[in-house]
């Protein structure tokens, strides 16, 4: 390592051509995320230092040149072997810290990536110190001078040229003097972990010293990516890197899928959740520019419906933002967007085609991400939906098994609709499924086109009640006059009352009450509440004949068969309510005000009749 030296007096002080304290309260507060990157753009720096080393001198050996990290406490230090500044450099970039030298004529032909950034990362060391000593010496010149910049958090900064011998071989070092309160991004064993967290899949070889005598330099990164690496049987890479991801995630992925898009130098994995998540969480892909970690939170790189995967990527020519925290969303981001959500395609097709054991526990933990891809991918639709479970009557069951027993299958289109026929259509011999939830509606109408012979139609009242068999005329005679009562009392909640048997002939009644039913009732409530005005006027000339919610007694239950025979009008209408109360709770659907006053109204006088009766 080289030491800091001190001052020299014949460095005259100098003035930042920007405002240096401004720029770093705009950097902590709205262009970083932590004060740690200070350690990330370091590294940076010394790579694109590197890089350019490399082509000054292409047949260097591989190792040849490294990143050297040091902190013991009191200093934090990155030294590189890479292609180092010039006095001309020092003054014209260093200077105009801050300053993008994109924009700069030539100066990008000139440098590229190394001197645009290097200005950048510099400034985020004021992040944690007050005090910045650069040490360069150009490898471009052999008998190059060593150059001296020393910049404050005051703005101001020297400059001075020192002999070769300052610095013996060509490089850049950079040393920080810590303000006290950054303890917690500059302690030595916080700068070894910054550095693995950021720096494990370098390319460069980078090392890390406390200074403690007689402890060991140590690797920050001691092998290449995983990927990267040779094994020797397919099936050691992929218990290496499902181990990989399993370090990285924190948890034992289902399967790994490994990423190659040669034409932008993208390689990595997608580890597949074994449990499902929401799907508005947080992705968590981790994404490396060129070995250098650049997000952990790079949601950006799969489409939404991918979230039963987490990634590890390292791309070449994927662009960052100026905080170089995210990527920047161009035409390349896109393709490489598109191309990685073609390889999970890919994946769940040879899943499907060779490994069903895989894609049933891969469906059972995430049908949601594969139904939302189903819905507008025609080649996963035709794969997977007869694999995609579903709420039917029959059960949870695939699509396939359930169209091999119902000719005809009928789909709800809400969830509680669902429930106010499923065991009634069950008893019936209706195949009825679930089509309340995400896409499921969807996908089962277009079972027709992977099953030509299959039939699918939405359920309506009027299917349900045409297999609901009739009461002979001389039981509907019997009952007419309790079925007159009981429609009186429900008006109120525009319900018609019929008298059906079916099965289960536990169940009493069976409340049937459509969308558009529901619809009407609630404009028509409007109309009332508006009445006189213009808004009622409107909405009573829309009204419509629309089908009305339909309480249908079993003449089969016992109970409905002692209510039908009630010769008490108060008694009778006491009973209509509990019935159409009961059948209100089984269909599972939120309760109006005037429902849930009913259903406690109606307990409390069979209550009262009841113990009128027993005194």
């Amino acid at each position: 390592m080289t030491p800091p030296l001190p001052a020299s007096p014949d460095g005259a002080d100098r003035a930042f051509q920007v405002d240096l304290r401004g720029l770093v309260d705009l950097l902590s507060h709205h262009l970083y995320s932590s004060p740690r990157v200070y350690l990330r753009e370091l590294l940076q720096n010394a790579v694109d230092a590197l890089t350019a080393r490399r082509g000054l001198e292409p047949d260097a050996p591989d190792g040849a040149f490294g990143i050297r990290l040091f902190a013991d406490g009191s200093v934090v230090r990155v030294e590189d072997d890479g292609v180092g500044l010039s006095e001309a450099d020092v003054h014209t970039f260093l200077a105009t810290i801050g300053r993008s030298s994109k924009r700069a004529d030539g100066i990008a032909e000139q440098r590229g990536d190394f001197i645009g950034q290097f200005g950048i990362g510099l400034l985020s060391c004021f992040l944690v110190a007050d005090e910045i000593h650069v040490l360069s010496r150009s490898a471009r010149t052999p008998d190059a001078p060593a150059v001296e910049w020393r910049g404050h958090g005051d703005g101001s900064y020297s400059v001075r040229t020192l002999p070769a011998s300052a610095r013996p071989r060509p490089g850049t070092t950079v040393t920080l003097t810590p303000r006290s309160d950054t303890g917690e991004w500059t302690r030595p064993d916080q700068v070894h972990a910054l550095g693995r967290h950021f720096g494990s899949l370098l390319r460069h070889p980078v090392s890390f010293s406390d200074g403690t005598a007689g402890a060991p330099t140590v690797s920050v990164n001691p092998e290449p990516a995983p990927w990267a690496r040779t094994y020797p049987t397919p099936g050691s890479r992929s218990r290496a890197l499902a181990a990989y991801g399993e370090e990285v995630f924190g948890f034992a992925p289902l399967d790994t899928i490994e990423l190659d898009l040669p034409a932008v130098g993208l390689k990595g994995i997608a580890c597949v959740l074994p449990e499902a998540v929401p799907a508005g969480r947080r992705h968590g892909h981790r994404v490396h520019v060129k070995g250098m970690l650049l997000s952990e939170q790079a949601d950006e790189i799969l489409p939404e419906w991918a979230f039963f995967v987490r990634c590890v990527i390292d791309a070449e020519s994927l662009r960052p933002t100026a905080s170089r925290e995210s990527l920047y969303e161009d035409d390349t981001l896109a393709a490489v967007r598109d191309a990685l959500a073609e390889r999970l395609r890919e994946w769940i097709a040879r899943a499907a085609a060779s490994d069903p054991e895989l894609l049933g526990r891969f469906l059972q933990a995430h049908h949601l991400a594969v139904k939302s891809l189903a819905v507008h991918d025609d080649e996963i639709l035709r794969l997977l939906l007869p694999w995609l479970p579903f709420e039917t009557t029959d059960g949870h069951t695939t699509l396939d098994e359930f169209a091999r027993t119902h000719r005809t299958v009928l789909v709800t289109s809400s969830v509680e609709e669902f429930r106010q026929v499923a065991a009634i259509a069950s008893a019936a011999g209706l195949g009825v499924v679930n089509g309340g939830y995400t896409y499921d509606r969807e996908l089962v109408h277009r079972l027709p086109e992977i099953r030509p012979e299959a039939s699918v139609a939405d359920l309506d009242p009027a299917t349900l009640t045409a297999h609901l068999d009739p009461v002979d005329r001389e039981t509907e005679l019997a009952a007419s006059a309790y079925l007159a009562l009981a429609r009186d009392a429900l008006a109120v909640f525009d319900c018609d009352v019929a008298l059906r048997t079916f099965h289960p002939a536990s169940a009493p009644a069976l409340l049937v009450d459509s969308r558009e039913a529901r619809h009407e009732r609630t404009r028509s409530q409007l109309a009332r509440e508006q009445e006189g005005g213009l808004w009622g006027d409107i909405l009573g000339a829309l009204r419509q004949e629309a089908p009305r919610a339909q309480l249908i007694l079993n003449q089969l239950n016992p109970l409905v068969r002692t209510a039908v025979a009630i010769d008490e009008p108060e008694l009778a209408r006491t009973s209509a309510e509990a019935l159409y109360g009961q059948a209100a709770l089984l269909s599972r659907r939120p309760l109006r005000p005037a429902e849930s006053s009913l259903i406690n109204r109606s307990f409390l006088d069979l209550l009262a009749h009841a113990l009128r009766k027993d005194s």
